[in-house]
C-alpha cells in the first residue's frame, strides 16, 4: 500500500501565499488587512444563513458597491436541484437596491460568472467555491464612486468567494451532522417507546398507541407540519391511516389509500414515494388536503417484511425534503420496522407466557379441585343414605347439589382456560377490559374498571378508538410517572360535555406523585389532540389519595350523531 502524502510545511505554504502577493497593485495590497479580518470573521455565525448575510455585507464593503446578492445552490442529490436556489440573501442601501438584487442572480446565471460587465450597468458575479462543488454565486453592482468594478475588486472578490465557500461547505457539514444526530436520537426513544410496553401492547397490526408516537417524531424530526403512519387495511389491499400527527385537526384519520394507488404497490415494494404536490399528483390515486405540499412516504420494512409506512408532510410552498432527509428518513423508518417486530416477539412471549401458565391453573383445577369436589360429594351421598333425619337428609341433599354446580362452574372455567384469548374482543366494554388486564402486568396490582351507561350501543368505532388509545396513553402515564398504588378507571356513556351535548368520558385517578411542576407533559397533550379531533376536551385533576394526591385525567367526547 502506497504511504499518505505527507502534509504540506506550514511555512512552505506562508512562502508561497507571500511569492503570490509581490504582484499585487498598491491599491489592492492596501485594501488586504480588511480582507483577512473579514475572512477571519467569516467562519463565526451560528448558522448558514447567518454566515451567507456575513458574506455579502463584507464583500459589498471591501469593493464599495451598492447592492450585492448571494444565491445558494441545492446540495448535489436534492429533490429541488433544477428548480431553482436553496437560499438567497440580499444586500442594498434603499429598498430599491434591494429590489434589483434578484436581477443580478439572474443576469450572472445567464451571462455566467465571474464577469466584470453586464447590460444593467456595472456588476460583477464570482462563483462560490471549493474545489470542483460550487456553492452559488456572489454578485455586486453599482460602485459608490459611480465607476466600474476594477480588477483589484475582482481580485477581492475571489478571495473572498473562496473562503465563503469554505465557510458554507463547513456550515453545511454541521448542519448535516445535527440533523443526523436528531434522526438517531429520535430512533433511539421510538424503539425504547415501543419496546418498553409504554407505546401499547397489541401487535404489529395493531400498535396500539405506537402509531401516535411514531408519527408525532417523525412530524418533529422532518420539521414538517404533520406525521402519519399508514398500516395495511384488513382484507383490502390498501394503506389505512392509522395516526396523525398535527398542530390541527387534519381529518386523515382512518382515511384509506387504496390499492390502485400508484404508491401502495411501490410501498409495499419496500420503496419510498416522493411527491410535490399531494393535491395533484397522481400516485396517490385519491384526493388529499389541498394545504400540505412536499410530501414524502417511506416503507415500515423488516428484511422482506413490510410493516405499513411512514408520511410526512410540509405545509404548500415548503421546501422540498432533501437527499439527506430522504436517506434519514427512510434509516428511521427501517429503525422503527426492527423495533415493531420485536416488541412484536416480546409480546408473542409474554403471550405464550400467559398460556403455559393458564394451562397450568387448568390441570390444577381438573386434576386437584375437581377430584376433591366429586370426593366430598361421595362422601355426603353416603351420609345421606345413612342417615334417618329427614331433615338431615334434605340439608345434605342440598350440599350435593351445590356441589353439583361448582364443578359445572369448575369446568367452565377450565374450558374457558383453554382456549386461546380472542385477538380483537367484540365492544367497546372487551377492548377497555384487555387494556385495563393487560396494564396489571407492568403496574404490579389491577386497576379497578366501572362502565356507566350502554357503551357498546352509545359509542361509535371511531370515538371507541380513540378513547382506548386514550385510556392506553393514561395507564402508560401512570405506570411510568406516577408510581400509584391505587388506579380506578371509568367509562360513562351518559356523560354530558359544557355545553350539554352527551358524551362519553373516561377517567383514569391514582394515588401517585402527581404531576410535577413544569415536567413533560407529552402524554397529556396527546390526549387533548385525541379529544378535540373529535370535539371534545381533555383536563387532569387531584387525585385519589389524601388531599387529592395523584392524579385524575378526564377525557369526553361527543357521543356519535349529537352534534359532534
Amino acid at each position: 500500500m502506497a504511504a499518505a502524502a505527507p502534509s504540506p510545511d506550514p511555512l512552505d505554504v506562508a512562502a508561497e501565499a507571500t511569492r503570490g502577493l509581490r504582484g499585487l497593485s498598491t491599491e489592492l495590497t492596501a485594501r488586504l488587512p480588511r480582507l483577512l479580518e473579514a475572512m477571519r470573521a467569516l467562519g463565526t455565525g451560528p448558522d448558514a444563513h447567518t454566515v451567507l448575510d456575513r458574506i455579502v455585507r463584507t464583500a459589498a464593503e471591501l469593493v464599495g458597491a451598492r447592492r450585492a446578492a448571494i444565491g445558494v445552490h441545492h446540495a448535489e442529490g436534492d429533490a429541488a436541484a433544477g428548480q431553482g436556489l436553496a437560499d438567497v440573501v440580499t444586500y442594498g442601501e434603499t429598498e430599491a437596491d434591494r429590489e434589483g438584487c434578484a436581477e443580478l442572480l439572474a443576469e450572472a446565471r445567464r451571462t455566467g460568472a465571474p464577469s466584470a460587465a453586464g447590460p444593467q450597468g456595472s456588476y460583477l458575479a464570482v462563483p462560490l467555491r471549493v474545489g470542483e462543488e460550487t456553492f452559488g454565486t456572489l454578485c455586486l453592482a453599482g460602485k459608490r464612486d459611480g465607476g466600474p468594478f476594477t480588477e483589484s475588486d475582482r481580485h477581492l472578490v475571489e478571495v473572498l468567494a473562496t473562503e465563503a465557500g469554505i465557510a458554507i461547505g463547513h456550515t453545511r457539514v454541521q448542519g448535516a451532522t445535527r440533523q443526523r444526530e436528531r434522526w438517531i436520537e429520535g430512533a433511539v426513544a421510538v424503539t425504547q417507546a415501543l419496546l418498553s410496553g409504554g407505546a401499547g401492547d397489541s401487535a404489529v397490526g395493531g400498535m396500539g398507541g405506537g402509531p401516535s408516537v411514531v408519527a408525532e417524531k417523525v412530524r418533529e424530526l422532518a420539521d414538517a407540519a404533520v406525521g402519519i403512519v399508514l398500516l395495511p387495511e384488513d382484507g383490502g389491499g390498501g394503506l389505512k391511516v392509522a395516526a396523525v400527527a398535527a398542530d390541527e385537526p387534519s381529518g386523515l384519520l382512518g382515511t384509506v389509500l387504496p390499492p390502485r394507488s400508484p404508491a401502495v404497490p411501490r410501498l409495499l415494494a419496500g420503496q419510498p414515494v416522493l411527491i410535490e404536490d399531494p393535491a395533484a399528483d397522481p400516485l396517490l390515486g385519491t384526493s388529499a388536503p389541498g394545504r400540505y405540499g412536499p410530501s414524502l412516504m417511506v416503507p415500515l420494512s423488516s428484511g422482506d417484511r413490510v410493516l405499513g409506512a411512514l408520511a410526512t408532510a410540509r405545509e404548500r410552498g415548503g421546501r422540498p425534503f432533501t437527499a439527506s432527509e430522504r436517506a434519514l428518513a427512510a434509516q428511521f423508518a427501517a429503525q422503527v420496522a426492527i423495533a415493531l417486530v420485536l416488541a412484536e416477539a416480546q409480546r408473542d412471549r409474554e403471550r405464550l407466557v400467559v398460556l403455559e401458565e393458564r394451562d397450568r391453573i387448568a390441570r390444577d383445577l381438573h386434576d386437584l379441585v375437581v377430584q376433591r369436589l366429586f370426593a366430598a360429594a361421595m362422601l355426603l351421598e353416603s351420609a345421606e343414605r345413612r342417615s334417618d333425619a329427614p331433615e338431615v337428609r334434605a340439608r345434605i341433599e342440598r350440599a350435593v347439589e351445590e356441589l353439583g354446580a361448582t364443578i359445572q362452574e369448575v369446568r367452565t372455567a377450565i374450558y374457558a382456560l383453554q382456549q386461546a384469548p380472542p385477538e380483537t374482543p367484540a365492544g367497546l366494554r372487551g377492548r377497555v377490559l384487555r387494556e385495563v388486564r393487560a396494564a396489571a402486568v407492568p403496574l404490579g396490582f389491577q386497576p379497578s374498571l366501572t362502565f356507566v351507561g350502554p357503551v357498546d350501543d352509545q359509542v361509535g368505532p371511531m370515538t371507541g378508538a380513540h378513547l382506548v388509545a386514550a385510556l392506553r396513553e393514561a395507564l402508560s402515564n401512570a405506570f411510568r410517572h406516577a408510581r400509584a398504588q391505587r388506579i380506578e378507571v371509568v367509562v360513562d356513556a351518559t356523560a354530558r360535555l359544557a355545553d350539554g351535548r352527551p358524551a362519553v368520558r373516561l377517567t383514569v385517578a391514582d394515588d401517585g406523585v402527581g404531576v410535577p411542576a413544569g415536567g413533560r407533559r407529552s402524554g397529556l397533550a396527546n390526549l387533548a389532540r385525541r379529544a378535540e379531533a373529535l370535539g371534545g376536551s381533555s383536563a387532569f385533576g387531584p387525585g385519589l389519595g389524601e388531599g387529592g394526591r395523584g392524579t385524575a385525567v378526564t377525557w369526553e367526547a361527543p357521543l356519535p350523531g349529537e352534534g359532534a
